[in-house]
């Protein structure tokens, strides 16, 4: 998984990321957006223009946010 959206996204919502996403694989659910991890092509657009800092590359997640990660998985799962 590339980039996890965390935390932060949560009830905000902005669409900032998905309108810079060259491949819009950055999809709504119902609380915060998710990012499809087989579509994603790591050029981190959607971090730079996230306005609340809720985007981080996979490697650089801090702790707090570990959870992330398998909500996401979830997310995708689910659909």
């Amino acid at each position: 998984m590339p980039f996890v959206i965390t935390e932060p996204c949560i009830d905000e919502k902005a669409v900032d990321c998905v309108d810079v996403c060259p491949v819009d694989c950055i999809i709504e659910g119902s609380d915060q957006y998710f990012i499809d991890p087989d579509l994603c092509i790591d050029c981190g657009a959607c971090e730079a223009a996230c306005p609340v800092g809720a985007i981080f590359y996979e490697e650089d997640l801090p702790d707090v946010y570990k959870s992330y990660v398998k909500k996401t998985e979830d997310f995708f799962k689910s659909l």
